[in-house]
C-alpha cells in the first residue's frame, strides 16, 4: 500500500498556526517506524503541485515541477478512448470572478453543476472547438476531455494551483497556447447570455463562464499501480483556507487510513505533500538495533509538515 496525502501542510501563516494545534498520534508512530526519502518538488509557484508530481512518479512518468503530466489521457484511457494516439487535456467548467484588480477562479465544486447542464454547455461549445480541430468527450459534469495535437506536451497549471487565486500568473505562456487563450475568450462571450446561465443566476447559483485546461499530454507506458491510493480529504478545506475544517479532516485521516497503515502487514509507504514539497516514508532495511532505535526516535510531526 502506498498512501499519498495532498495538502498535508500549508504555506499560509494561518495554516501553519493551525498545524501547531494538531495531535496526530498515528502519524507520529508511523513516521517513527519508517525512513524518509528524498524530497520532491520545488516551490509553490510550479505548475504541478507536489501531490501530482508524487502520483506521476508512482505511475512511472517524468515528474519535474514543470513537466506536462497527462492525467487527462489517463482518464481517457480509463474510458476506452485512444489515449496514446492524441494529446489530451482536461477542460474543467469554471466560474471566473472579476474583481477590482484581479480575475480569480472560484472552486468548481461551488457550481453544483448537474449532468444535464454540463452536457448542454459542452454541446454549446463543441462547434468552437471542432472548427479548430479538437475532439471533445464528456466524462463527468466537471470533466470534459479534449484531444488535439497541440495538447501533446503542453504544460498547464494544475487546477489545484489556481482555485481561489488570480489566474493571470497561471495562464499558459507558450506560443502554442495562443489558440487555447483565444478559445477561452470566445467561450466567455458565448456563455455570457446562455439560457442555462440565465437560469442559474435566477436561482442564485454562479454562472459557468469559462473553462480551465489542465492535465495535458499523451499517455505512453505505465498504468496506475493497483496499490496507490490518493486521499484528498484535506483538499477542499485547504483551498478554502478553512483551517478548523482542515484540522478536523487531518484528525479523521490520522484515525482512519494512517492508523490502518500501522496495522498493515505487507509493504507500505506514505507520501505527504504540501504546496512546495512531497516526501515519501518507507521501511528501511536494518538490523534489530536499528529497528529498536527507530522505535525510540519519534520525529516532530509539526516540523515534518511545516517543511512540506
Amino acid at each position: 500500500m502506498h498512501l499519498i496525502v495532498p495538502f498535508a501542510g500549508s504555506v499560509s501563516e494561518a495554516g501553519r498556526q493551525a498545524l501547531q494545534s494538531l495531535s496526530l498520534p498515528s502519524l507520529t508512530r508511523l513516521l517513527g517506524r519508517l525512513a524518509p526519502g528524498e524530497a520532491l518538488g520545488s516551490d509553490e509557484f510550479s505548475p504541478n503541485p507536489p501531490h501530482e508530481q508524487a502520483l506521476a512518479r508512482a505511475l512511472g512518468w517524468p515528474h519535474a515541477p514543470d513537466a506536462a503530466l497527462p492525467f487527462a489521457a489517463l482518464q481517457a484511457a480509463a474510458l476506452g478512448l485512444p489515449a496514446a494516439e492524441h494529446g489530451w487535456g482536461r477542460l474543467t467548467p469554471v466560474h471566473l470572478h472579476v474583481g477590482s484588480d484581479a480575475v480569480s477562479l472560484t472552486d468548481p465544486a461551488a457550481l453544483q453543476l448537474a449532468e444535464a447542464e454540463s452536457r448542454a454547455l459542452l454541446d454549446a461549445l463543441r462547434p468552437l472547438f471542432e472548427t479548430e480541430g479538437f475532439t471533445l468527450h464528456w466524462a463527468a459534469p466537471m470533466d470534459w476531455l479534449a484531444a488535439h495535437p497541440l495538447l501533446d506536451g503542453l504544460v498547464t497549471a494544475s487546477l489545484d494551483r489556481v482555485v481561489g487565486r488570480n489566474i493571470d500568473p497561471w495562464l499558459p505562456g507558450q506560443r502554442s497556447a495562443r489558440l487555447v487563450r483565444r478559445l477561452q475568450n470566445e467561450v466567455q462571450m458565448l456563455l455570457h447570455t446562455h439560457p442555462i446561465n440565465q437560469a442559474r443566476e435566477a436561482a442564485g447559483l454562479p454562472s459557468v463562464n469559462s473553462f480551465w485546461l489542465s492535465g495535458c499530454g499523451r499517455l505512453s507506458g505505465a498504468a496506475a499501480p493497483d496499490m496507490v491510493q490518493v486521499d484528498d480529504r484535506l483538499r477542499d478545506a485547504a483551498l478554502a483556507e478553512d483551517w478548523a475544517a482542515w484540522c478536523e479532516a487531518w484528525q479523521a485521516l490520522d484515525a482512519g487510513p494512517i492508523a490502518g497503515l500501522l496495522r498493515a502487514s505487507g509493504p507500505l509507504s506514505l507520501t505527504l505533500c504540501g504546496e512546495r514539497h512531497a516526501r515519501t516514508w518507507a521501511p528501511a532495511a536494518s538490523g534489530l538495533w536499528q529497528r529498536l532505535a527507530a522505535s525510540w526516535r519519534r520525529p516532530s510531526v509539526h516540523a515534518v509538515l511545516e517543511a512540506l
